[in-house]
């Protein structure tokens, strides 16, 4: 019994080891075929692997304000701040200037023809200013400046081409609306700055009847109960059109409106909606004196007016002139507004956004004599020294920026 037990457990250990070298001669022959049909390291190609393209950010700020309106009484306080010998209106804006300072580019109406002291400075109804005014709007940053307004012509001929050669020797400056000659009026002028492109236009309702001897003193684009409204905007779109394509920003100032209102025409809102419907992105609003809501038509961001931004039209302290058109301080409250302008590149795909969109009252002050004139915003602290009654007037015209959409930011009082 024992030797058969001893037969049986070799015949067990053989038949095992047979069936080993079976299966490692299978596993073998299988593992050499894998291995040959594998590819060697060296030869993976790493160039077909697509990277993922890098993003670029740019962004430009912009801060806009509008009628510079040089009435007497601003010129005659110009001229005692110089010694009367020429003017000087930086005094005036200096607290506009340290604000200014904050952005990129800086924008604002010239609502006077500065057609310079040789022509003789004049006020209200035709309106002549002194080159200095340009020197202190300048000087405070400003470098964006309208021209188009319905007092280009006040001084004719000559005053438009007064004013274009200044503005020609503002290299700095982008100025536009008005031109010397219909080469300059035609010419495709782009900006760059933070890696953006950028243009503005401009354009004004009309020029008070006042002749306009060649069409490239002043853009016009008539109301649209005029006749010629529809030719001319034709003129506009073909001026948006060669532009449009090769900016990243399309600015259109209109000088346009009701004077002394609060309410947006249907002029100012058609003419809004054909410019969004154009591809314009910034619309900025001037000539009613007085601030109006600001709104936003798709992706279009629309000041309907800026108000004024330096005048000497009556307030409240000065009813005895027999004006009142101007009650409650609405034609010295003004707005200094802006905004971020946004770049994203990924690859050949670019897209602008405008954010940060924001409106700081600001208030002309100055006395029953016009012996002193100060621009003072409402964020500024001192703004309860020149106005002690700001706070009620700051909460009204608040309201009047908000009244088309509640969402609008207004900078809180300093």
């Amino acid at each position: 019994m024992v030797a058969k037990k001893r037969n049986s457990s070799k015949f067990i250990s053989i038949f095992i080891i047979i069936i080993l070298l079976v299966g490692l001669v299978f596993g073998g022959s299988y593992y050499l075929k894998d291995l040959a049909n594998r590819k060697e390291p060296h030869n993976i190609d790493n160039s077909i692997k697509e990277e993922k393209p890098k993003e670029e950010n740019y962004s430009l700020s912009l801060v806009m304000v509008g009628d510079n309106l040089i009435h007497g009484a601003v010129y005659n306080y110009a001229h005692k701040l110089a010694g009367y010998s020429g003017y000087d209106f930086k005094p005036i804006v200096s607290y506009i200037k340290d604000y200014v300072s904050n952005y990129d580019l800086a924008y604002y109406n010239q609502e006077t023809i500065l057609g310079g002291s040789e022509l003789g400075v004049s006020h209200y109804p035709r309106f002549n200013s002194p080159y200095e005014v340009g020197d202190a709007m300048v000087d405070a940053g400003f470098n964006m400046v309208s021209l188009a307004t319905n007092h280009t012509m006040d001084k004719g001929s000559d005053g438009v081409l007064n004013s274009c050669k200044y503005w020609q020797g503002q290299e700095d400056v982008l100025a536009v609306g008005s031109y010397c000659s219909a080469e300059d009026r035609d010419k495709v002028v782009i900006k760059e700055k933070n890696n953006i492109t950028y243009a503005l236009l401009n354009y004004t309702y009309g020029t008070n009847g006042m002749p306009t001897y060649e069409d490239y003193y002043v853009n016009v684009w008539p109301t649209s109960s005029d006749t010629a409204y529809e030719s001319y905007k034709e003129v506009v779109k073909n001026d948006i059109e060669k532009l449009r394509d090769k900016v990243d920003v399309l600015m259109v100032a209109m000088h346009w409106g009701i004077e002394y209102t609060h309410t947006p025409i249907n002029y100012q809102k058609d003419a809004a909606k054909y410019l969004e419907s154009l591809g314009v992105d910034i619309i900025i609003g001037t000539h009613p004196h007085v601030i109006e809501p600001v709104e936003y038509i798709n992706d279009t961001v629309v000041f309907y007016s800026l108000g004024n931004f330096l005048s000497a039209q009556y307030s409240d302290i000065n009813v005895s002139a027999g004006d009142y058109s101007c009650p409650d301080y609405k034609c010295v409250v003004g707005l200094m507004s802006s905004l971020t302008i946004n770049k994203k590149v990924v690859g050949d795909k670019v897209d602008i956004t405008i954010d940060n969109v924001n409106n700081d009252l600001i208030f002309t002050y100055y006395n029953s004599s016009y012996s002193n004139f100060k621009v003072i915003p409402f964020s500024n602290p001192q703004i309860r020294e020149y106005l002690p009654d700001s706070e009620r007037i700051y909460n009204k015209y608040k309201d009047v920026v908000q009244s088309l959409d509640s969402n609008i930011q207004v900078v809180p009082m300093g």
